[in-house]
């Protein structure tokens, strides 16, 4: 088996171990929950490399390792081995994205050799709600069709260049990102309001568990920016997902988006943690 200064890569021999760390604390790790529950620890089937820290027997600490870096329940020395093992290996990851100490404790160690990112986002509250929307849903959000695809890929596609700060067009002209979208649409978990085959709203829940699901790619058409838009239609999404996916819905979001803050507080979320993102 791998090791790299008290990391191993883990197996299908790890996998009850590993679901069980998850488990305890279902909101900040359902990211890797939920890739973990599809894809196992095959690293083919699940398109990364999951590091555990730790003995076989008593894993404390897990670092998903694919297109994100995500540390899950990494205190200072798991830090540390995760970032060595990074920097070793070199980077092959977009972002480094988790609970706030440890992901900025690891680019503390690699920011040395990867050089700058073209963003820190230093704190992102996590936040969570667990009972109905304390505002009423927009009722003319709704989950969106397969044919619908070319009507909503350029909210998508609007929305995560204002987020992100680059297009997902790059590269490969987006077939990726494309699929992406195309996937949540067939699974269910792409939501939208459209007017005149307009987006007026849109979101999507990215991941899930039996337990969690986790709400992203938030968008309220310019037009209609500060009017209570966003609010109802966040709404609708907790209501629908709630009822659909899992009893707890949560999204983290960047802490100078305070208009954001204030719509999802509204919702009824409540402030859970705290992540970071950087972003390369």
């Amino acid at each position: 088996m791998l090791r790299t200064a008290g990391v191993r890569v883990l197996d299908s021999r790890d996998l009850d171990e590993v679901l069980c760390l998850l488990s305890s604390d279902p909101v900040s790790d359902v990211f890797v929950a939920s890739r973990v529950a599809v894809g196992g620890l095959d690293p083919w089937r699940l398109g990364a490399e999951v590091w555990g820290f730790g003995d076989r027997g008593r894993i404390e600490s897990l670092c998903y390792a694919g297109a994100n870096l995500v540390p899950v329940q990494a205190g200072p020395e798991a830090v540390r081995a995760f970032a060595d093992r990074a920097r070793r290996q070199g980077r092959r990851c977009s972002s480094l994205v988790g609970p706030a100490e440890a992901v900025l404790g690891m680019w503390r160690i690699l920011e040395p050799h990867w050089g700058r990112a073209r963003d820190i986002r230093a704190s992102q509250p996590l936040l969570a709600i667990d009972g109905a929307p304390a505002v009423a849903p927009d009722q003319d959000v709704r989950q969106v069709r397969p044919d619908e695809l070319e009507v909503l890929l350029p909210a998508c596609i609007a929305m995560f260049t204002e987020e992100v700060g680059v297009s997902p067009l790059l590269g490969d002209g987006g077939a990726l990102y494309r699929a992406r979208v195309q996937e949540l649409i067939a699974q269910g978990r792409a939501y939208a309001r459209f007017q005149d085959g307009v987006v007026l709203f849109k979101a999507e829940v990215g991941a899930a568990t039996s337990a969690v699901c986790q709400v992203q790619g938030v968008w309220v058409h310019p037009s209609l920016r500060g009017q209570g838009t966003g609010t109802a239609g966040t709404a609708a999404v907790v209501e629908a997902a709630r009822h659909s996916l899992a009893p707890v819905v949560s999204l983290y979001v960047n802490d100078y988006n305070t208009a954001a803050r204030r719509s999802y507080e509204k919702v009824g979320f409540r402030r859970v943690g705290t992540f970071a993102s950087v972003l390369f």
